[in-house]
């Protein structure tokens, strides 16, 4: 566990004529954008419950072929990747398995990151049932508080890779002395 800045909620990609382009979509309700739109896709998904959200699911089921057609990558957030064990990393490894196995979709990249407990964000219920699921694995874990076990450096490792994989796959490289992270240059 890091005390790092969180990466803003939105994400960059390069064009295939150099430009950058910027999108973010949430489960929360509003439609998704057209994949059709893009060069390159990543879909992210936090696991609760050993499952993925059916949102995510469905997203993926529907926009297979879409998916197909273009360099993709898949991320997932789990406690089990954060607690780092050999069983924990071989159940996180299972739930990205039966994830892309239901959804029948074949990304180019792929990794696991540990997530975060966010019990100010929990009811009552959730937060009870979470403490007692985590309280071996994370004793520092503070029940009154939210704990980060992201590894930023791993996201940021994988976001590189992502993107070197997309730029030679579709023939293109970031313009000299632009930031990736800026829509605008």
């Amino acid at each position: 566990m890091r005390d790092r800045p969180r990466p803003s909620p939105t994400g960059s990609a390069r064009s295939s004529a150099g430009a950058a382009t910027t999108s973010t979509w949430s489960t929360s309700g509003d439609a998704a954008p057209g994949v059709v739109s893009y060069d390159a896709v990543i879909v992210g998904s936090s696991v609760h419950y050993g499952r993925h959200g059916k949102r995510v699911r469905r997203f993926v089921r529907d926009n297979r072929a879409a998916l197909a057609a273009r360099p993709t990558a898949f991320f997932q957030l789990s406690l089990a990747s954060a607690e780092g064990s050999d069983d924990a990393v071989a159940e996180a490894a299972g739930y990205v398995e039966a994830f892309l196995e239901a959804v029948d979709w074949h990304p180019d990249r792929v990794a696991q990151f540990g997530g975060a407990l966010r019990y100010s964000k929990y009811g009552f219920l959730r937060r009870l049932v979470m403490r007692r699921m985590v309280g071996d694995s994370f004793p520092e874990a503070d029940p009154a508080g939210d704990t980060e076990f992201t590894d930023w450096d791993e996201v940021e490792a994988f976001a590189n890779d992502v993107a070197a994989f997309v730029e030679g796959r579709l023939g293109a490289a970031p313009d000299a002395g632009a930031d990736a992270t800026d829509p605008a240059s």
